[in-house]
């Protein structure tokens, strides 16, 4: 099975592999890389490049696409590279509670960096149980805080 294969059974079946370990991957991102798969497949359909991202250049042979490709593709949006990253692994504290051995394992991170995110999601959590639910919060901010509140 090739790497490409492998990858699109693990996005079908819910997980990604962007670290050593395989973690769960969440509907929206899910449904965006099943539906960029499809179009992938559909754009270049004989290609034997196993990278996620191809452009015309890539798709006949097998090199990933360049940095400046990514850095032009992602310009003048507000939602960075950067910021989608740390947001996911932010959302990944709240959802399963602040634990820096969680995240080190889910993201391949290390331990400073989990625990700074663990410390931000706990500060967090622990906002938003002072000023009671938000109905503006996140969801996973709302039901972490509303487990003790009827």
């Amino acid at each position: 099975m090739s790497p490409h294969q492998e990858r699109c059974i693990l996005i079908r079946t819910r997980w990604r592999t962007f670290t050593r370990t395989p973690t769960p991957l969440d509907e929206l991102t899910r449904r965006a890389l099943l539906a960029w798969l499809d179009y992938r497949r559909s754009r270049w359909p004989g290609t034997a490049n196993p990278h996620l991202l191809l452009t015309q250049q890539t798709a006949m042979d097998t090199a990933p696409v360049g940095r400046l490709w990514v850095t032009h593709a992602v310009r003048g949006l507000t939602a960075t590279l950067e910021r989608l990253r740390v947001d996911r692994q932010l959302e990944e504290a709240l959802t399963h509670g602040p634990d820096p051995l969680h995240l080190a394992a889910v993201f391949g991170i290390d331990d400073k960096t989990a625990i700074r995110y663990a410390n931000a999601a706990r500060q967090l959590l622990q906002t938003a149980a002072e000023q009671g639910p938000d109905r503006d919060a996140p969801s996973e901010i709302r039901s972490a805080t509303n487990h003790s509140n009827p």
